[in-house]
């Protein structure tokens, strides 16, 4: 197992390689090991409530969604919501379906002032195969991780 400082040194080189506006980026394990060793690194899921009850969660994960469903309408408390479960000296890592909510929700952090925000890389299910399937190639439940239903 990689120490904290070593995958977040990954996960900045990440953030310079993909000229990306926040921190850095993790992979679903990388997040899962920095989530074990490091309490000052929270876990925010920005998954709509349906796809949490139908698809599963993690259970060291809060949660605030980025948009709501049906219809996927944004969260206008968004901010404010972020802002009352994260304190802004904590680092936070955002995860979402497959990596590109997480990843407006980490453009967004890094704006408001958050200076340690990661995008956690292929979400919960991960990359969809020809077939339109998910959890078959990569993110957090197809690495094994630990998730309720």
């Amino acid at each position: 197992m990689k120490r904290p400082d070593e995958i977040l040194q990954l996960a900045q080189q990440r953030a310079i390689q993909n000229n990306l506006t926040y921190t850095g980026a993790v992979t679903p394990i990388e997040a899962f090991n920095l989530l074990q060793q490091d309490s000052t690194i929270v876990l925010i899921d920005v998954r709509s409530l349906a796809e949490l009850e139908l698809v599963g969660k993690v259970p060291q994960s809060s949660h605030i969604e980025w948009a709501f469903y049906p219809g996927m309408v944004p969260n206008s408390a968004f901010a404010e919501q972020l802002a009352e479960k994260v304190d802004k000296s904590l680092g936070v890592i955002f995860m979402c379906r497959t990596g590109g909510r997480s990843h407006n929700a980490a453009v967004v952090a890094q704006q408001l002032g958050y200076t340690n925000v990661y995008n956690m890389l292929e979400g919960f299910e991960g990359e969809a195969n020809h077939l339109k399937q998910r959890t078959l190639i990569n993110g957090w439940k197809h690495a094994g991780l630990p998730w309720s239903n």
